[in-house]
């Protein structure tokens, strides 16, 4: 298949108090990125250094007061425009050298959403429940959608213009399951691209009790039960 010009990438990162990892994790990206690609930090409400230090590396930065995760990162979307949205998240839990791995099937034409699948994962950079809840709810979008579906990681891309065809509407941790709901719903070439998953920098606003974790569970599972028989007429 002939590559296709699917725009530059747009690089998005939701940010919540993440001051000591996004510094290195925006100035690894730039080493990675041409000229014409941009990193879009989106933040969330920090209350620490997160918005000085990102455009200190060269970041630019989008405010949205809102909290969810799902609203940054829509946010990150509309100030994008166009090209290729890549998201990761701003704990420094993903390697940026895996981006252009993650990129390629959607840059080449060949894939319509390419999901980085935590293959290779540190010691420790999920908890059992994580683990447990990603299985469940994977397993359940697998046989709703009738697809082999693995891994519901954040680092992902997909074309702007075919991430807003599906309407996004989660506002907080299910907004990877929609994305990845809808789009075998609407018939998008889905593939999986093996990636390294280190531990977080600093103490996560989710996995880091078991009350926030199995609520963030329990909003998955329902987004995945939600979307299950979503059609839209409006997606060529």
């Amino acid at each position: 298949m002939q590559p296709i010009d699917a725009g530059p990438l747009r690089v998005i990162i939701p940010c919540l108090d993440e001051e000591a990892a996004i510094g290195q994790l925006v100035t690894a990206l730039r080493r990675n990125l041409d000229a014409r690609d941009r990193i879009i930090v989106v933040d969330n409400g920090s209350r620490d250094r997160t918005v000085e230090v990102a455009r200190t590396a060269g970041a630019e930065v989008v405010s949205e007061a809102r909290r969810g995760y799902g609203r940054a990162c829509l946010a990150g979307v509309l100030a994008a425009g166009d090209g290729i949205a890549v998201f990761l998240d701003g704990d420094g839990a993903d390697h940026p050298e895996d981006l252009d791995r993650v990129v390629s099937p959607v840059r080449a034409g060949s894939a319509d959403l390419a999901v980085g699948a935590r293959r290779d994962r540190e010691p420790g950079s999920m908890t059992s429940l994580q683990r447990f809840g990603n299985r469940l709810a994977t397993s359940l979008i697998g046989w709703s959608c009738g697809a082999v579906v693995t891994d519901l990681g954040p680092m992902r891309a997909i074309r702007v213009e075919r991430l807003l065809a599906l309407e996004p509407r989660a506002r907080t941790y299910g907004w990877s399951t929609e994305m990845t709901v809808k789009a075998l719903r609407a018939g998008y070439r889905y593939v999986e691209v093996p990636v390294r998953h280190r531990r977080r920098i600093g103490v996560s606003k989710v996995s880091g009790t078991i009350s926030g974790s199995v609520r963030a569970g329990f909003r998955i599972l329902w987004t995945a039960v939600r979307w299950s028989r979503w059609r839209s007429g409006e997606i060529g």
